[in-house]
C-alpha cells in the first residue's frame, strides 16, 4: 500500500515539485497546503476515516510556524509521524523540532531518492536526521541540549549564569566588602565593580547587593583565592 502524506509548505512552486516527485515514487500526496492552520485541519479530517502515514512540514512559515504546527499536531495526534523539511541547519531548530516530537529533520537540498528512503524509514518508526546534520546533532547531544540536563544544572546552581569575574565579585559581596574594597582587592576601578554588580543583580533577577550576598551565603559560596596585581614601581 502506498504511503499517504500531507505536505505543509508556504512555497507553492516547491510544493508542486515535491508533489510530483513523491507521486512518481508511489507516495500518495493527500494534500499540499501553504498554511499551517489549514494543514492541522486536514490532518484532523483525515484522522477520522483514513489517517495519514506522515506529515512533511516546513520550518519557516508565516502566521503559524513549523514548530507551532508540530506542537498542535502532536497534541491532537500523538502517533502521527511528522518530519520537518527545511533549509535550516541551525542547532536550535533541530533540537526544538526533535524535542517537540518530530520523527525526522530533513533538508530541502537532499537527493530525491534519499528523501524518499528517509520518509519510509520514518513511517516505519525510525527517527531520521539528514546526514549533513550529523555534526550538529552530535554537538547538541554532547551539550545535553536534548534531554534538558543543562537546564537542570542551571536551576540547581543559580550562579551558573555568572561569568568567572562576576562570581568572584559575588564572593566578596558575601563577605560584606564595599565596591571600593573590592576594586582595590581586584585591581580594577570602582566603576568597573559597579558594572559587574549591576550585571550580577540582573542575571540573578534580584534588586539589591544585600540579597545577592544572602543568596551567596545560603548556597555556600566561599571566597576564592585572589591574586593581587603587582605593585607598580614609581
Amino acid at each position: 500500500m502506498n504511503e499517504r502524506i500531507l505536505l505543509i509548505d508556504d512555497h507553492t512552486l516547491f510544493r508542486a515539485g515535491l508533489r510530483d516527485l513523491l507521486t512518481r515514487r508511489n507516495i500518495e500526496v493527500v494534500a499540499d497546503v501553504g498554511d499551517g492552520s489549514e494543514g492541522v485541519k486536514i490532518a484532523s479530517e483525515q484522522a477520522k476515516d483514513n489517517p495519514l502515514d506522515i506529515v512533511l512540514l516546513d520550518m519557516r512559515m508565516p502566521q503559524m510556524d513549523g514548530i507551532s504546527v508540530l506542537k498542535t499536531l502532536k497534541a491532537a495526534h500523538p502517533n502521527l509521524p511528522i518530519a520537518m523539511l527545511t533549509t535550516s541547519s541551525d542547532e536550535s531548530d533541530l533540537v526544538g523540532a526533535l524535542r517537540n516530537g518530530a520523527q525526522g529533520y530533513l533538508l530541502k537540498d537532499m537527493e530525491p531518492d534519499e528523501l524518499v528512503v528517509a520518509l519510509r524509514e520514518i513511517v516505519a518508526g525510525k527517527t531520521v536526521v539528514a546526514p549533513d546534520l550529523a555534526p550538529v546533532l552530535a554537538r547538541a547531544v554532547q551539550g545535553d541540549s536534548l534531554d534538558g540536563d543543562a537546564d537542570k544544572k542551571e536551576k540547581e546552581d543559580p550562579f551558573a549564569v555568572l561569568t568567572p569575574r562576576e562570581f568572584e565579585i559575588l564572593t566578596l559581596l558575601a563577605e560584606g566588602q564595599s565596591n571600593k574594597v573590592i576594586a582595590r582587592n581586584l585591581g580594577i576601578s570602582d566603576g568597573t565593580v559597579k558594572l559587574h554588580v549591576k550585571a550580577i543583580l540582573r542575571k540573578l533577577n534580584i534588586s539589591s547587593r544585600i540579597t545577592a550576598a544572602v543568596m551567596a551565603v545560603e548556597h555556600g559560596v566561599k571566597k576564592t583565592p585572589i591574586t593581587m596585581p603587582p605593585k607598580r614601581i614609581p
